[in-house]
């Protein structure tokens, strides 16, 4: 009949508009991504853009994945690996729950970067955001290098939410119920008008209680 064929139609038509709506929003992605791997020094290299491509069809922030994939590779110029944030991109996908310290668990903000710090380094940092806010070095916004501590007043006080700095204004933390460990970009609004400040852990310090406490075994 005349109707069901009209409906079928209609139906196709809305199955093409989506599917150009998702080709369009992925050829943005990997134009994106593109421009910043030619940025971090990729020189347009076959393999790189195929991973580019990769990250955009599989990740819901895909600037935010070069930034992962570029600080795995060694590839943000001038920084050396930080074991902690290391540790914390092993966790994302991890579900959120509040009081969790573990994969196991799932994490809290404070919990992820607590479990981060013992198991990277054998760390033992404060459990609780404001504990450490006392803890760390302040550190200007224009000066965070990644694996410095952001924070952010989610709750009404000063230091009620906190995670890792990754570079490029991203950061890696596990932000509410619902919710998994994921990568979120510090100049949204949300995140902008909530942030309060970071906190650079005295990795020297870190290090020589790693190794006192190793050799005592």
């Amino acid at each position: 009949p005349p109707r069901r064929s009209s409906d079928l139609a209609t139906r196709n038509a809305d199955r093409l508009a989506l599917s150009a709506a998702a080709w369009l929003r992925r050829a943005l992605a990997v134009a994106a991504l593109a421009a910043l791997a030619g940025c971090a020094g990729m020189n347009g290299n076959p393999d790189s853009m195929i991973n580019a491509e990769e990250m955009a069809a599989h990740s819901d922030d895909p600037i935010g994945a070069l930034i992962v994939y570029q600080y795995t590779h060694g590839q943000l110029q001038g920084y050396s690996h930080n074991p902690i944030l290391s540790e914390a991109l092993e966790q994302l996908g991890t579900p959120y729950r509040f009081g969790g310290t573990s994969p196991a668990t799932g994490f809290d903000c404070s919990g992820l970067i607590e479990y981060s710090a013992e198991h990277s380094i054998g760390m033992k940092l404060p459990r609780n955001a404001a504990g450490m806010a006392a803890f760390g070095t302040p550190i200007a916004r224009n000066q965070l290098r990644p694996g410095d501590l952001v924070f952010f007043d989610t709750m009404g006080a000063r230091y009620s939410h906190v995670g890792i700095y990754l570079g490029a204004d991203r950061f890696v933390h596990a932000p509410s119920t619902g919710g998994v460990v994921r990568i979120d970009d510090m100049t949204i609004a949300y995140w902008n008008s909530r942030y309060t400040g970071a906190r650079r852990i005295p990795m020297r310090v870190a290090y020589d209680n790693a190794r006192l406490r190793t050799s005592k075994r």
